[in-house]
């Protein structure tokens, strides 16, 4: 069942994002399950908004994921993001 995350990097600035983006996509299979995803700057930080596939592959990539954004120098924060079931979702113009 698809899962939607959205977590908020307070103190988290878009130089920092991208670099440890651009760590991230040196392991492109980090992202199995990754349907979307989409950072947003705001007043405080950043917003990350994703769909995945599953549960467990979210989880996946987050245990992946963790020592990678410590390694950039992102806070810690014992905020998990808000998780929530997908009741549907699509990508417009992508075949069904």
């Amino acid at each position: 069942m698809a899962v939607f995350v959205h977590g908020v990097l307070a103190g988290v600035t878009t130089g920092q994002y991208d670099t440890f983006n651009a760590k991230l996509q040196e392991t492109p299979d980090i992202f199995d399950g990754c349907v979307s995803h989409a950072c947003v700057p705001t007043d405080d930080g950043l917003e990350i908004f994703d769909v995945w596939e599953t549960e467990q592959q979210m989880n996946a990539f987050a245990e992946r994921m963790m020592p990678i954004a410590a390694a950039v120098g992102f806070p810690v924060s014992n905020a998990a993001p808000r998780t929530m079931t997908v009741h549907n979702y699509w990508v417009p113009g992508a075949s069904a």
